[in-house]
């Protein structure tokens, strides 16, 4: 099996452990070596703790995997001092990331928080003339 086949095997190893359970430190960490990622999802687990990711697109090429998903999740958890709105949101977002000795070492990620604060109804859509 060549790096990147190996790579998006990894990372559909990678989803099927972390979504739908309860994560822990040292579930994440079998997974994830770049501490920022690991505050990232720690960090959406508490803003939405039921959320299902659903991977729409895997793209792999050598170190990278890049992954074209949604976000369905219903807000409970408080973040940034904004209570629980107890909304459901839908999220496209995009990730990449660097995958090096089963794994992930660096990621980024895109997703258009506008929408999401839209969707929880925190910020409203101007009207673009």
């Amino acid at each position: 099996m060549n790096q990147s086949a190996h790579n998006k095997a990894f990372y559909l190893r990678y989803h099927s452990a972390l979504y739908g359970v309860k994560k822990t430190e040292s579930l994440v960490r079998k997974y994830v070596t770049d501490q920022k990622l690991i505050d990232h999802i720690f960090y959406f687990d508490k803003i939405f703790p039921d959320g299902k990711l659903v991977t729409e697109e895997i793209i792999a090429e050598g170190s990278k995997v890049f992954v074209k998903a949604r976000l369905f999740a219903k807000h409970t958890g408080e973040v940034d001092g904004i209570p629980p709105t107890f909304k459901e949101v839908e999220i496209p977002f995009a990730i990449c990331y660097t995958i090096q000795n089963d794994k992930i070492v660096d990621f980024w990620t895109i997703a258009d928080q506008v929408e999401l604060l839209e969707q929880l109804g925190i910020a409203k859509k101007e009207a673009i003339s």
